[in-house]
């Protein structure tokens, strides 16, 4: 009976490293899905790691770069890292999406959420109510070695 229980312990344990596993690697080495040339470069800080970051001119995006230095909370989930904003940003109704690309810093409008979608752009159309403010110029796998819950500076680089 013991025999039973540690096999089945081990077998747990490995399930779950090979979940994690999973996960770092559809980010490893892969960047933005989304290209964008021009826009306000900006730094996502969490602690120590600075994340270049690059906003578009979309009125959303135009309105969180008014108040930066800005700091959200946010919460890792299973594709982006996602926290509420104090005050909602503006936005063009032509501007709203289902879905994103892999890399895209976003805003939902259905709850004021400020978000970095990092993986999963592929089942992501279920998804609406979406506006792209820009993306992070940094390997996705970066998302990967912070917290679960962080606090977020974003700043003018």
């Amino acid at each position: 009976m013991l025999k039973l229980l540690l096999i089945s312990l081990i077998s747990i344990g490995s399930l779950a490293f090979a979940t994690k596993c999973r996960a770092e690697s559809e980010t490893d080495g892969k960047y933005a899905s989304r290209t964008l040339e021009n826009g306000t470069a900006v730094k996502l800080i969490v602690g120590e790691t600075v994340i270049p970051a690059l906003l578009n001119d979309s009125k959303s995006a135009q309105a969180l770069i008014a108040k930066l230095p800005y700091t959200v909370e946010l919460q890792r989930y299973a594709h982006d890292y996602c926290g509420v904003m104090s005050d909602g940003l503006p936005y063009d109704k032509s501007d709203l999406r289902d879905g994103w690309l892999d890399g895209d810093i976003a805003f939902a409008v259905s709850g004021n959420y400020f978000t970095i979608l990092y993986k999963d752009e592929d089942i992501s159309e279920q998804f609406d109510g979406i506006v792209n403010m820009g993306i992070i110029k940094a390997p996705l796998s970066i998302m990967n070695t912070l917290a679960e819950s962080i606090s977020l500076r974003i700043e003018r680089d």
